[in-house]
């Protein structure tokens, strides 16, 4: 039977690569900041009479 220290390091060491990884996470962020300069442009127009 393995080591206890053996599989705890290796879950350790896979948990580290879980998440969605930083191209997904740049990809969401700038989705959201596109989303808000769109709709600021969008509703400016509002504003004028």
């Amino acid at each position: 039977m393995p080591y206890q220290s053996v599989l705890l390091a290796a879950a350790q060491e896979t948990a580290k690569d879980a998440g969605p990884g930083w191209i997904l996470r740049t990809v969401i962020i700038g989705g959201v900041v596109g989303a808000v300069l769109l709709a600021w442009f969008l509703l400016r127009g509002y504003g004028q009479d």
